[in-house]
């Protein structure tokens, strides 16, 4: 049990670093930034494309983590983890299903504040840390 706590702690803290870097670093364009959310196959592809390259770099520091540790994950957790990440992931990129999460939650006017903070922007990191928590538990467990 204890190295199924020490395998998520270390996932976890892997995902977080990946995804800081992959999300506004390495993983999208300013192009897929601004279009991944639009309608039509041009939205898709832009959407496509960022998710694709955000989930190399998680897997390439994954894998790093992982030899380097040797950490003793399963190909099906981790397989199982990166997918749950890359579906959730193109999901919460559309936009609409954040602001239906906060509109639901009685966080409309939240959702539509930019200054001094962007409601929209923070929500979504939120989300997204919540469904790297699944990934993590996911790949420790499986």
């Amino acid at each position: 049990m204890l190295v199924s706590a020490v395998v998520f702690a270390v996932v976890a803290a892997t995902l977080h670093a990946a995804h800081q870097l992959a999300d506004h670093v390495f993983g999208q364009t300013d192009a897929q930034a601004t279009n991944k959310a639009a309608a039509g196959l041009s939205g898709w592809r832009h959407l496509a494309g960022h998710v694709a390259a955000y989930h190399l770099v998680v897997a390439v520091m994954l894998g790093v983590t992982v030899w380097v540790l040797d950490l003793p994950v399963s190909v099906a957790g981790v397989a199982a983890g990166l997918a749950f990440s890359a579906v959730t992931h193109a999901i919460l990129d559309r936009r609409w299903p954040v602001r239906w999460i906060l509109a639901r939650t009685g966080s409309e006017a939240f959702a539509d504040r930019v200054a001094p903070i962007c409601g929209m922007y923070l929500a979504d990191q939120a989300l997204h840390y919540g469904c790297l928590w699944v990934a993590a538990l996911l790949i420790a467990a499986l």
